[in-house]
Order: C-alpha cells, then sequence, then structure tokens
C-alpha cells in the first residue's frame, strides 16, 4: 500500500488517520516514496501514489500502510480465522529460525527516526533518517555502519528505496515531506544525481533498481501517472498492457532478468486493484491474478527466481498476502495470530518472505514457505526491541541470506533495523543479550511519531486517455 497517494498505504507523518495504521502511515509518510513499500499492512491503506506526494513516500511503505485503512468484516474475518488455523496446525520439522538484531541509527544526532526500506540482494540495507526538517537517505552494512547519503540540490527530503550490490543506490528527493516536487534519485560512488526524466515530464520517482543498474519507477501524478524504466541516461514509460488492457501505474520491483512488478489499472473495472507484470523485451505485461474471493492484487517484491509477492483483495477492501510463481500460480501467506489482513513485501530466491500483517497493531512477519514467524518471536528477549505491539513496524526487505530489513520501536524510539540469522542453538540463553548496534546512535532521541513509508493505495481508478 505504498500507494504513494493512494491513500498512500502511506498515510503521511504527520497526519495521522486511520487509527493505528494510518497513524503509522501519515506519520512517517513524509517520505512515503511510491508505493507501500510500504509499510505495515494498515499503512498499505494510504492513498494511491497518484499525487506526487504519495508517490514519494509509497515504495515498500505503501505496503503495509494499504492493509491498515481497511476495516475489517465478517467476510475478511474468515478469510483471516482459516489463514491463521492454517499457521497453526503446520508443524514444521524444520527449526525455528533465529536472529540477532541490530540498530541501524540515524544519519545526524538529533534525527528524530529512521526507516528501513530495503535490502540488496547481498545485505546493503537502505532508509531514511527523519529531522525535523527533511530526511536523509542512507545505506547500512553490518560491517561498515550507517552511511548518509547527500540530497539532491533542492530536494531536502529523500529516501533511498533500493540498492544492488555494486552499492548503486535509487531512490527520490522532494521539497516536502509529503513529496512535492518529487524527482527520482540515483547515488552512485556516494555522489547524488537525478535521474533523466522522460520528455515533457516533471515529476518522477525510483523504487527498484537491478544488477545491471536498471531502475524502475513511475513519472508524473494523479490519473497521468505510469510506471517507468530508467537505463542508461534514458527514461522510457512502459506502455506494455496486459491482454484485457490493463497497464502500469507504477512498478515498484525489477529483479536481474528484467522482470518488473508493480500496480496496475483496469481501464474496464476501476474499483480492481491489478498485480501487473511485465518481462523486459516482451510484447505483453501481464496479471498475477488473485486470491479465492478477491478479484486483484498489489505486486510489491519480485525475486531472481521470479517469485513475486504483494497483497491481494477485493476492489479496495483489506487485503491478504500472497506469493506467486510460474509455477504455481497466486498461493496466500497464512497469517500470523492475532491478526486479519497483511501485506508481503520483499521474496529472495528461495522463496522465503517478508512483510507486515495487522489487527490492532503492525505485525511484520517471516514466511518460510511453509510457516508464518512473527520477527518478535526470533529475536532474543529483553533485546529492547517492540516489534507487535505498535503501528509503526513493518518488514521491507529480505537478502539471499535471510537478512531482514524494516523498522520497530527499540526503547520507545522509532528505528530501523536489521535481522541477520545465527546458527540456531539447542539450549537458548537464559540470560538477557543485548541488541548490538554497529553504528552510532545518539544517547538521547526526541520522540517521533512517523509513519513507516508508506506504499500508494489504490484509489479510483481514472480512465486512461
Amino acid at each position: 500500500m505504498e500507494y504513494r497517494n493512494p491513500n498512500d498505504l502511506l498515510h503521511v507523518l504527520l497526519v495521522s488517520i486511520c487509527v493505528h495504521s494510518w497513524l503509522a502511515r501519515k506519520t512517517l509518510t513524509p517520505f512515503a516514496m511510491p508505493a507501500t513499500r510500504s509499510t505495515p499492512p494498515h499503512l498499505l491503506a494510504m492513498q494511491k501514489k497518484s499525487t506526487s506526494t504519495s508517490a514519494f513516500f509509497n515504495l515498500r511503505a505503501l505496503i503495509g500502510l494499504f492493509l491498515c485503512a481497511v476495516t475489517s468484516n465478517i467476510f475478511y474475518g474468515a478469510i483471516a480465522a482459516t489463514l491463521t488455523s492454517v499457521t497453526a496446525i503446520s508443524a514444521t520439522s524444520a527449526p525455528v529460525p533465529q536472529y540477532q538484531i541490530y540498530d541501524i541509527g540515524v544519519a545526524q544526532v538529533g534525527d528524530k527516526a529512521s526507516q528501513g526500506l530495503g535490502v540488496s540482494r547481498a545485505g546493503i540495507a537502505v532508509g531514511r533518517s527523519l529531522a525535523n526538517n527533511g530526511s536523509q537517505a542512507f545505506t547500512w552494512t553490518l560491517k561498515g555502519g550507517l552511511v548518509g547519503l547527500p540530497n539532491l540540490a533542492g530536494r531536502s527530503y529523500s529516501v533511498s528505496n533500493s540498492a544492488n550490490d555494486s552499492g548503486t543506490v535509487v531512490g527520490t528527493g522532494a521539497t516536502t515531506a509529503f513529496g512535492s516536487g518529487r524527482l527520482p534519485v540515483i547515488w552512485q560512488n556516494g555522489v547524488v544525481s537525478q535521474l533523466p526524466l522522460p520528455v515533457g515530464q516533471t515529476l518522477g520517482d525510483a523504487n527498484s533498481i537491478n544488477a545491471s543498474n536498471v531502475a524502475v519507477g513511475s513519472v508524473n501524478a494523479g490519473s497521468d501517472q505510469r510506471g517507468v524504466i530508467y537505463d542508461g541516461g534514458s527514461a522510457t514509460v512502459i506502455t506494455q498492457t496486459t491482454p484485457d488492457g490493463s497497464y502500469f501505474l507504477t512498478a515498484f520491483g525489477i529483479n536481474d532478468s528484467g522482470r518488473i512488478v508493480g500496480q496496475g489499472i483496469d481501464p474496464v473495472h476501476a474499483a480492481r486493484n491489478v498485480g501487473i507484470a511485465y518481462d523486459i523485451g516482451q510484447n505483453m505485461a501481464f496479471d498475477v491474478g488473485a486470491l479465492p474471493g478477491m478479484n486483484g492484487a498489489l505486486a510489491f517484491g519480485v525475486s531472481n527466481t521470479g517469485y513475486v509477492v504483494g497483497s491481494s483483495m477485493f476492489n479496495q477492501g483489506s487485503g491478504m498476502p500472497f506469493i506467486w510463481s510460474d509455477q504455481g500460480g497466486i498461493v496466500a501467506i497464512p497469517l500470523v495470530a492475532d491478526t486479519s489482513q497483511g501485506s508481503a513485501s520483499a521474496v529472495n530466491s528461495v522463496g522465503w518472505v517478508v512483510g507486515t500483517d495487522s489487527g490492532n497493531f503492525a505485525v511484520p512477519f517471516l514466511y518460510d514457505g511453509t510457516t508464518s514467524y512473527r520477527l518478535a518471536d526470533l529475536i532474543p528477549p529483553n533485546s529492547g526491541w517492540d516489534l507487535s505491539i505498535n503501528t509503526f513496524s513493518s518488514a521491507q526487505g529480505i537478502s539471499e541470506d535471510n537478512a531482514i530489513v524494516g523498522t520497530g520501536v527499540h526503547n520507545g524510539d522509532i528505528r530501523a533495523y536489521a535481522m541477520i540469522p545465527v546458527s540456531p542453538t539447542p539450549t537458548p540463553s537464559p540470560s538477557v543479550t543485548p541488541t548490538p548496534s554497529p553504528s552510532a546512535t545518539p544517547t538521547t532521541t526526541p520522540r517521533a511519531t512517523p509513519t513507516p513509508r508508506p506504499r500508494p493505495v489504490p484509489h479510483a481508478r481514472p480512465t486512461p486517455p
């Protein structure tokens, strides 16, 4: 629901809208780069990224916001109960994953919060650090800690949405926390520059980049917003449609083979969301379909093996997380306990998925192909991290080594985190395990109530020109 403005699963940082979800969304919305990616399910409910504002914050946060805005009803409750029971029934012989969690910190002393928005296949985390009068994009690695990235001239609100393993980063720069005047940005060797826009376009964003430095995002806003590919110093609007005429509103992800996924618009059925995908070089795009009882979807992430993940819903209603493959089609991901809706944000090559479910709170999860786990249950006890009893938490990225990046609450402050897998131990240690912090983190930080980067939430579909 990173819908970027689309309800921006992004309920923006300064605006507290839909109870918990909207609250989280709007608060951090300032950087709701195009799309949920969003962000907790409830955050997914944010407005579609049709406006320049939501587009800016959309990306992964939008995923989370989308689900939150929607109220649950008996029909969806039944589906949620069924999915939850599936989780409870499936007993797996495999050991429960175990993780150490790291506070990524903030870019500047005095910054009030940070958000983790993604991670490269080899483990370079990206996100943004929030201050009262702007935001700064960053990268983070376990060995190197946090490195702040320079803002584009004239754009004091920046966010990094994606990085490849060579360290090239893409994101968005804007003039306000709501994404006004958004521009697609790229950082290479620490130097920032604007990505080119198609002739006649003045607004854009960049959500994902692959190993070949091909990036994707969107240009323009409102009914004229369209998915775009940035490659070799040029930008090309994605004009390929599905067989029924659905087209790209925004592109959220691209893999190394050139498969692009995102949000599409059905010109015949304006209320329906389209989880749209396109393989560069092909003549047509395709629709990943919908889960039983739903009629559409939003596609937020894609792996190098072709897995696609996102959220499936009926019209603009609550969503359920899914994973799609060429061989198996679309399959529901079980919800974790005490949640009724959710969205999957990212997937790696072996099919491990992360995302955010929601009920009263935002609950980040990991799905290993069989079982859905609350991230809160996979980290050391007494770590100081709250990943289950707040509306700001999210899981936005997963690496090939299963490292997870997202946003949580650490000792009362909203912080980006990185969870690194550790070898399971037969007998868990009863002693308190501190949370390592490889990067400098201010001792005192003003309390902030930002909303995790929202993904665009779909709104009324305009009729294409």
